[in-house]
């Protein structure tokens, strides 16, 4: 049974990770697999996997969207911690998250020990934290579409350097069966441009697929 489970969320992202992977070292002990796109799927997705596989760690591995200029198109990074943005109350300016709510995502205790977990998960799981690092990942139910919709995300969680759809998820999987998560973006847009034209997807995977070799060996 494999003792990492490398997580992404789309076909393509699989297929460019396992081929740039399998090239490079021994896949033996590695699981990579699909979690699905969104807030959604990837929870879903993420549970069934972890509870199936036991695994003793955890990769998501993907896409990213560029907040600001703390972190560059075309590059990877580790994140150290990861937030959730669009569960809560309210819409545009009114919006509350739901840690302004008061409302816990998981209140009740959690095999790690930890109970009313807030919008805000570390990862890495006291692993020593790689390099570059990014800081903290904003989980969105929706990307960003617009600088406005940037602006309201940064009120919230200024410190947040990128934006995906699917690490807070994964990361509460991994709270609630007590396996460490690690999540590694390659930063393949800016936020709110839409214009896959200007997207660096491929380079962004290959980005990523360095880092995560680079944990692994």
């Amino acid at each position: 049974m494999a003792t990492t489970l490398i997580l992404v969320p789309t076909d393509h992202e699989l297929t460019e990770l396992r081929g740039a992977l399998t090239s490079r070292i021994d896949m033996s002990s590695i699981r990579l697999e699909c979690c699905g796109f969104g807030v959604i799927a990837s929870a879903a997705r993420a549970a069934q996997l972890l509870s199936a596989e036991n695994p003793e760690r955890v990769i998501l591995a993907g896409i990213a969207g560029a907040l600001d200029d703390r972190v560059q198109v075309g590059q990877a990074y580790w994140f150290s911690e990861v937030a959730a943005y669009g569960v809560g109350a309210g819409s545009g300016e009114q919006f509350l998250t739901a840690g302004e709510m008061h409302w816990p995502h998981w209140g009740a205790p959690a095999p790690s020990g930890k109970n009313n977990i807030g919008d805000v998960i570390q990862v890495s799981a006291g692993r020593v934290l790689y390099e570059p690092s990014a800081g903290l990942l904003l989980t969105a139910c929706a990307a960003s579409a617009h600088s406005s919709d940037i602006r309201r995300r940064l009120e919230k969680f200024p410190s947040a350097a990128a934006e995906d759809m699917e690490g807070f998820s994964v990361a509460l999987a991994g709270q609630l069966c007590d396996v460490p998560v690690e999540i590694v973006r390659g930063i393949s847009n800016s936020a709110g441009d839409r214009n896959k034209e200007n997207w660096k997807i491929d380079k962004a995977l290959a980005a990523a697929a360095e880092l995560i070799i680079e944990s692994l060996t």
